[in-house]
């Protein structure tokens, strides 16, 4: 993102803030010295997480690159910090328990409920979306397998959107763009040209959209509901859920959103995201995320051999992505996560695959939908320093 000079509002907001609040390091409704104190930073374990950078991540916000930033270490040694604002017109400290947009995180929940159903034998992995879905695609299509779909080599293309950048759907932020209509515009551009299905991963939410669909025709239920009962009741994660249809509002504590419009700074906490349905519709909190990636990793979501599935990248050039998740390398360790990114959120959900280190992160990224990397650079990577 381009340095941009900060308006009035951030500027007054930061005075404000840095001369009467403690900002940096606060945790669990505790003081700044609880968590990012010289003496916490000393005592923390070797084989622990890197707290000394973790705490150097969320010094001096808000700062131009986000308004605040909630991070939550686990496994050999834990962690939880917080810094920032609530609201940039009161200066508020932010909340920790605050419960925010997860994005794309969203995508582990699908793809966990799609293997469950798997598990069920009410679908089969191979089966196509022909089968499950007759009519949703044209005869131009070959035959897409539900596995396929949930590693991102369908070979579907783009559906419709309410603009490709936050500056272009503001303006649309309140209207409601359905999932019929999502693949609909996706259908009518064709399959991809130069790739059949199996061929090439390419992200994007198309994939998940038409799961999600799959899940409502399979149980007869609403996407949202199979992910409570499901996922999110079973694990406790009692501050998860779905909007109420085109709902913008983020209902209970949450950290205010933002992002840069037009060389402003603008207040983007409401928003219609009907259009990311099971894609990316997910409010969430951090508490709640470290619960899923624990029961996930652990067997306690999806059965074996179906679990699998979420660790196996297909074999294909350039391939990266598995059910939901995505593999990395960080310093010599291997890493599967998932980013999430609406405007004025950026979510990362991230752990090795034994659990040893886990790291959950909400940033009110100024640039959410920009240079996630550089995000994840900032708050994630620190926890997997050693």
């Amino acid at each position: 993102m381009p340095v941009r000079p900060l308006p009035a509002l951030l500027t007054s907001a930061l005075a404000l803030t840095l001369t009467a609040l403690p900002l940096a390091g606060t945790a669990s409704a505790r003081p700044a010295s609880s968590s990012c104190s010289a003496r916490a930073i000393e005592a923390a374990p070797a084989d622990g997480p890197d707290v000394g950078a973790l705490c150097a991540a969320l010094a001096g916000l808000p700062d131009k690159d986000a308004t605040a930033a909630l991070i939550r270490v686990g496994g050999k040694g834990s962690w939880h910090g917080v810094a920032g604002v609530r609201d940039m017109r009161t200066g508020a400290p932010a909340l920790e328990n605050a419960r925010f947009r997860a994005g794309s995180t969203t995508k582990i929940v699908t793809s966990a409920i799609v293997l469950q159903l798997a598990a069920e034998g009410r679908i089969s992995l191979d089966g196509t979306v022909q089968q499950y879905l007759p009519g949703l695609l044209t005869k131009d299509f070959a035959p897409i397998t539900v596995r396929q779909l949930l590693n991102f080599t369908s070979g579907l293309q783009p559906g419709a959107s309410l603009g490709e950048d936050v500056d272009d759907g503001y303006e649309h932020r309140f209207e409601t763009l359905t999932s019929q209509e999502v693949v609909a515009a996706s259908v009518a551009k064709g399959p991809d040209p130069d790739h059949a299905p199996g061929e090439h991963q390419r992200y994007g939410n198309i994939h998940y959209t038409v799961l999600g669909m799959l899940i409502e025709k399979v149980t007869g239920d609403s996407y949202a509901h199979q992910a409570a009962v499901r996922i999110f009741r079973p694990l406790g994660m009692r501050h998860t859920s779905f909007p109420a249809g085109p709902d913008p509002r983020i209902h209970g504590p949450h950290n205010r959103g933002y992002d840069w419009i037009d060389g402003r700074l603008v207040d983007v906490t409401e928003w219609n995201m009907s259009d990311r349905f099971a894609a990316g519709d997910m409010i969430s909190t951090t508490a709640d995320l470290d619960r899923l990636v624990f029961a996930l990793f652990r067997g306690q979501v999806v059965p074996e051999p179906q679990l699998k599935e979420m660790f196996t990248v297909p074999a294909v050039d350039g391939a990266t992505m598995s059910a939901g998740m995505e593999r990395y390398e960080l310093n010599g360790k291997a890493i599967w996560g998932k980013t999430g990114a609406r405007p004025g959120y950026h979510t990362v959900v991230a752990a090795t695959r034994d659990l040893s280190r886990t790291v959950v992160y909400s940033v009110n990224s100024a640039d959410a939908k920009g240079d996630g990397l550089a995000l994840a650079q900032r708050f994630a990577f620190p926890a997997f320093n050693r």
